[in-house]
């Protein structure tokens, strides 16, 4: 019992000085006996204090019309009655964090096609609140709450590329609709990327328990400063298993700078090239130890990355003396950057070592032409626009490309019910006429037709399909 009992003193001494040593390693000497029980009672709660009433649960709901199209003839609205159509309520529960006045961030997914979004607070107080942003590429959406004269608590940001593994976090939101709830864990893993959850691949991983409706809560780190905002876990029951994902604050900063600036969309800088991932052969080649880095495989015509120098084969390897494990380590750090200045890349050229400098500015816009095409065919209900440098960088596309980029689908739609389009879909031939730009889809689907061939580009793969009737 004696040895047992010196283990567990030796271990509450330890943890009960740990925050006083800042870091540093304690040496056989500053190991003493606990003068008091209090020396020895450890809480997290005044961080939990600092950062709770910053954290606020986030209702969203719709409206939709359930329609039965068989209804819409007469003769069968004669025998079974009704118009063919209803309403219905769709609803939605996350968290989000008050970050700047009556800012708030959540996750996009939580408020994503919903027009009706409620606030409550940890007091128990609710306001209205107006979508002022949304960015589906990296997931997050700012809310502003509904009231001027309100003064709401806002958490103070920190700087999620100082985690380290091991680092202390909370979890606060409101998981599964309960109330407000905070967790405790640590950071399992930084920059963890392959997720597939956003454009953005790159999260702070933890171990705190995070379960549905803690999306776009805070995790916090030990001094109540915002470090990321919680918006995915891996599970096979559904349930929190130990591994929940946060997108990191320096991202949030990015996106909370374009809605204080009166912006509905964020504006990151653009690059100009398309990168791939480094393979054990690519590697040998290169005379590294291990796949690391992005490979340049094209450069595009007057980029910021053609301006700098950037070549077919080059090998990235760092942004600012920041080391680029892959592709999407790349990405995120490039697109954190702020408009306006320079980033100094490394690459591996010829078996050197050296360096470009990447001007950061935006992907041109050339007019989109947004329309959504009506009428009988196919095409009904999707909206398209035109091709152009922003355009293909926000979707990951050719620029080069020539054709109608398909950017949404209607729910209830002729193109929604065949379920074939997609998000990113370029169409570039129908029954046979080219299509260039959307006023030439338009002009094409408003031909009456039984018979629709369709050419489409997806994911840098040509095919055509056939539709009748």
């Amino acid at each position: 019992m004696s040895s047992i009992f010196c283990r567990r003193v030796a271990f509450a001494v330890a943890m009960a000085v740990l925050p006083f040593l800042a870091g540093e390693a304690l040496s056989q000497e500053a190991r003493v006996v606990p003068a008091s029980p209090q020396v020895v009672k450890l809480s997290l709660a005044p961080v939990a204090k600092r950062a709770a009433p910053s954290v606020v649960n986030v209702y969203a709901a719709r409206v939709v019309e359930n329609r039965n199209r068989l209804l819409d003839d007469p003769i069968f609205r004669q025998f079974f009655g009704g118009s063919g159509s209803g309403e219905q309520v769709q609803r939605s529960l996350g968290s989000g964090v008050i970050v700047d006045g009556g800012l708030v961030v959540t996750n996009n997914h939580v408020i994503e096609r919903m027009d009706q979004v409620k606030v409550s607070l940890a007091d128990k107080r609710e306001f209205e609140a107006e979508i002022v942003l949304k960015d589906p590429r990296s997931d997050l959406a700012i809310l502003r709450l509904k009231d001027a004269n309100e003064k709401f608590p806002a958490i103070e940001l920190g700087d999620s590329d100082t985690l380290q593994v091991g680092d202390f976090v909370l979890a606060i939101g409101n998981p599964f609709g309960v109330g407000q709830t905070v967790t405790h864990g640590i950071v399992s893993a930084v920059a963890r990327t392959q997720v597939g959850i956003s454009d953005y691949q790159f999260f702070v991983q933890t171990d705190a328990a995070i379960n549905p409706g803690n999306s776009g809560g805070a995790l916090v780190d030990q001094s109540g400063k915002l470090i990321g905002i919680n918006t995915a876990i891996f599970s096979r029951s559904g349930g929190s298993q130990g591994i929940g994902f946060a997108i990191p604050v320096n991202m949030v900063r990015v996106v909370l700078a374009s809605a204080q600036g009166g912006s509905n969309t964020v504006r990151r800088p653009w690059l100009g090239a398309k990168l791939q991932a480094v393979t054990p052969e690519i590697s040998e080649a290169f005379g590294l130890k291990r796949p690391a880095g992005a490979l340049v495989g094209t450069v595009q015509a007057k980029s910021p990355a053609e301006r700098a120098g950037l070549r077919t084969g080059d090998l990235i390897i760092a942004i600012d003396e920041q080391v680029v494990e892959d592709p999407n380590a790349f990405d995120y750090r490039f697109a954190t950057k702020a408009l306006g200045g320079q980033a100094r890349i490394g690459v591996l050229r010829s078996g050197r070592e050296t360096r470009v400098t990447v001007a950061l500015e935006p992907a041109p816009d050339t007019p989109r032409d947004e329309r959504v095409i009506r009428g009988r065919s196919p095409f009904s209900g999707a909206r398209v626009s035109n091709m152009s440098p922003s355009l293909a960088d926000e979707l990951r596309l050719d620029s080069g490309l020539q054709g109608a980029v398909v950017v949404d689908v209607a729910e209830g739609s002729m193109a929604r019910e065949i379920g074939f389009f997609r998000k990113g879909d370029v169409i570039v031939a129908v029954n046979g006429e080219k299509v260039g730009q959307t006023s030439d889809l338009d002009r094409v689907a408003s031909q009456p037709s039984r018979f629709w061939r369709i050419t489409i580009v997806r994911e840098g793969q040509t095919f055509s399909v056939a539709f009748g009737g």
